[in-house]
């Protein structure tokens, strides 16, 4: 038992790296609706450890799976990308990649 719960450690901690490069990678500047879907489809593709193409843009993002924790950390590495500050509701309010990106564009503007 502690062997699995180590590899699934050094998996999410691994995961956790990837992701952090990729806020660390993000420029300050306002993105296009482009950009942010690229951003949020790769970042919940990297979460889940599934292929973007498996990621559908117009379906609720709770059907992922994702509880609150990481929803939380998803909008925090979000507005570090975006370089703003964002609402803690956000993903409740925006419940699909389609509405949150349009909402995320709008704002960018």
């Amino acid at each position: 038992m502690q062997i699995h719960e180590t590899q699934d450690t050094q998996v999410f901690t691994q995961a956790e790296n990837e992701i952090g490069d990729i806020r660390r990678n993000a420029r300050k500047e306002p993105k296009t609706a482009a950009e942010i879907q690229v951003w949020l489809i790769s970042y919940l593709a990297e979460l889940l450890e599934i292929s973007p193409d498996e990621v559908d843009a117009t379906i609720s993002l709770h059907r992922y799976g994702l509880d609150s924790a990481v929803t939380v950390g998803l909008t925090g590495d979000l507005e570090d990308w975006l370089g703003r500050e964002l609402d803690p509701t956000l993903l409740y309010d925006y419940p699909t990649i389609d509405a949150l990106v349009q909402h995320l564009a709008e704002k960018s503007k």
